[in-house]
């Protein structure tokens, strides 16, 4: 059975980037018009006229869209072609199916399960996964799957295994809500989904094990968290979003860790959301995000 967003039913976004040339903008909205829609929001950023790319956002409103989808795509793949455009087309009042993979951390998977519940994340959550099973009281108190999946040793080839016969066919994108192992370059390959990761620090300062520990050694005076896609390259991927909190010398390595939580939370927060509304569009290893946030 399809979910859907009965607030979001007929509003359609459409994603477009590719060579930046003249006539781009009229098209998209021509398409838009002699395909019965009513545009509500129009996003678009150019690297460069002369030679750059271009990268556009369209939310429109078209009664019956679901019927009318395939003449909308057929007419977009026909327009498009000619500019050389990459296109996608999503009905937003179908939610995407977000999987959560968690440790022994809560805050990050709480704070998702929460928002989610108060309808402030546009996703469905077919399932969390853990490998460990301190959060699956928790996790079911909010209705949702909580499956637990070990994984242990240098080898994690059957955890992934197990993990992907959950995940196929089940999820369009995947957190990982502090999910404390390394994902493998075959399971990316095999998953075929997003999957998005937050990180404790700006990259790649304080990588490994302790972090908080070691910038407070350091002294800082800025602590941050990144949220990014996940590549091949560990905490390589285009950036989401990042954010950070003022500390100072008076506070222990606890008081760091206390404070980088929350903003963690809340940069994860935003990066599954805008990723859910469609608003990121990755361009090499960067991305361009469309918010009213400057």
């Amino acid at each position: 059975m399809t979910v859907h967003n009965e607030a979001l039913r007929d509003h359609a976004c459409l994603i477009v980037h590719g060579p930046d040339r003249p006539g781009i903008v009229a098209a998209v909205t021509a398409l838009v018009t002699r395909n019965h829609g009513n545009i509500l929001s129009l996003d678009q950023y150019s690297e460069n006229a002369d030679g750059g790319a271009f990268f556009q956002r369209v939310v429109f409103q078209r009664a019956d869209l679901t019927a009318a989808i395939p003449e909308i795509e057929a007419d977009l793949a026909a327009t498009l072609d000619e500019f050389g455009m990459q296109w996608s087309l999503t009905d937003q009042s179908v939610p995407k199916r977000m999987a959560i993979l968690a440790s022994t951390s809560d805050h990050c998977l709480l704070e998702l399960l929460w928002r989610h519940r108060r309808g402030e994340l546009p996703v469905t959550i077919p399932m969390v996964i853990s490998n460990h099973t301190n959060t699956a009281d928790d996790v079911r108190a909010f209705g949702i799957p909580f499956f637990h999946v070990p994984s242990q040793g240098p080898d994690k080839s059957d955890a992934e295994a197990k993990i992907l016969e959950l995940l196929t066919g089940n999820v369009d994108f995947i957190v990982l809500a502090r999910y404390m192992q390394i994902i493998s370059e075959d399971f990316l390959d095999a998953v075929g989904v997003p999957v998005i990761n937050i990180h404790h620090s700006f990259l790649p300062a304080f990588i490994g094990a302790a972090p908080y520990r070691k910038a407070k050694e350091r002294g800082v005076k800025l602590i941050g968290a990144t949220s990014h896609y996940v590549t091949k390259e560990l905490d390589e991927g285009p950036i989401i979003e990042q954010d950070v909190a003022r500390v100072n010398h008076a506070m222990t390595a606890a008081d760091l860790q206390a404070r980088g939580a929350y903003v963690e939370r809340a940069v994860l927060s935003r990066a599954v959301q805008w990723h859910a509304e469609d608003r990121v569009i990755r361009h090499g290893n960067q991305t361009i995000v469309f918010t009213d946030r400057p």
